[in-house]
Formats: structure tokens, C-alpha cells, sequence
């Protein structure tokens, strides 16, 4: 009887402990979903969520642009549909990816990226907000090679139910000089 009601107990705990994930990523939301009690902001990712195919162009060392590379770029929720996720699965074996969590207090989108190509002691971040028009502008400050001081600036544009575009570009303080150093332009699957 005492084996029986142990059973019982740990049933019930173990339900109920599972319950409160039901946003988390499932065979029937292999993306995850959106926590109603998250913050607003977090929806500003939503038509990225997904797994899209893309091509994506950066600087070479010369400043000329390297040829195109096809990767997988693929969005989902985590922390129970609270924050963001994204991977990218590159042809030429280089990935990459960020945490995005919204900071309510800050009104301000905070991003943690991370790369297979080198692992850093601290992530850089970017922070940022969502405009008009659904754009995504995220900014990290980074000097210049020349040593002006500015910021690498991310935007996310043109985004719509099956594609988006994304740029990564050099700019100064006031943004009067825009340098692109990476572009990448997505269809969802």
C-alpha cells in the first residue's frame, strides 16, 4: 500500500512538473512556442521561427566579397517559449548562434552570440529593439581597423511569413558611415 501511494505521488508530481513546460520544444512543436506570459517583445522573432535555407556573403580580408555560402538558418523558443534561440549550419563547416532574450526593464533585446570557430571566455553581446515595419537593429560597440570608434550594427529587414534578409555592417557613432561586412538573405522551408 505505502509502494502504492509513492507510486501515485510521484505520478502526480512528475505530471505536474511537466505541465508547466508546454512551451518548450515537442514532436508537435519541434520549434517550440511562444509563453503567453512572456514578454510582448519576444513575439518580434515569431516569422523567423523555423528553419529557413540561405545564402549569406561576407568580406574577405582584401574587402573584396567571398563567393556565396548556402547555410541553415533555424529559429526556435526556449526557456519554455520565453527567449530565442538561432543556429546556423554552414556548408563550409563553420556554425554559429545566439541566445535573445528581452529585458523588459531596459526595453532592450539582449543577444549572446556564440561560433564553432572560436570560443571566447565572454560572449559578445548586442542589444537592440524592433522598429517600424518589424526591422530588428541590434548594436555592439567595436572600433573601426582604422580605430574610429562605432558600433557593428545587425539588421534584420524585409521580413515577411516566408523570407527575410539580414546585414551586418561597420558604422560610426552617428551612422553618417556604413561599411557592410556580411549579408545573408533567407527562404523559409
Amino acid at each position: 500500500m505505502k509502494t502504492l501511494l509513492l507510486f501515485y505521488l510521484f505520478s502526480v508530481l512528475s505530471l505536474s512538473a511537466f505541465a508547466q513546460y508546454n512551451y518548450t520544444i515537442s514532436e508537435e512543436n519541434p520549434f517550440g512556442k511562444l509563453n503567453p506570459n512572456a514578454p510582448k517583445e519576444v513575439a518580434d522573432y515569431d516569422l523567423l521561427i523555423g528553419e529557413s535555407q540561405c545564402t549569406s556573403i561576407s568580406r574577405a580580408p582584401d574587402q573584396t566579397w567571398n563567393p556565396e555560402i548556402k547555410m541553415l538558418w533555424r529559429f526556435k523558443y526556449i526557456m519554455n517559449g520565453m527567449a530565442v534561440q538561432d543556429e546556423t549550419l554552414k556548408e563550409d563547416g563553420t556554425h554559429s548562434g545566439s541566445i535573445r532574450q528581452f529585458n523588459s526593464d531596459s526595453s532592450a533585446w539582449y543577444v549572446h552570440y556564440f561560433s564553432s570557430g572560436s570560443a571566447p571566455s565572454q560572449l559578445p553581446v548586442w542589444n537592440g529593439s524592433t522598429i517600424k515595419d518589424g526591422e530588428i537593429i541590434l548594436y555592439r560597440e567595436q572600433s573601426s581597423p582604422n580605430g574610429l570608434e562605432g558600433f557593428y550594427k545587425i539588421r534584420f529587414f524585409d521580413v515577411k511569413k516566408n523570407s527575410f534578409k539580414w546585414i551586418g555592417a561597420w558604422v560610426n557613432k552617428d551612422e553618417s558611415i556604413q561599411f557592410p561586412t556580411w549579408k545573408i538573405s533567407c527562404q523559409k522551408n
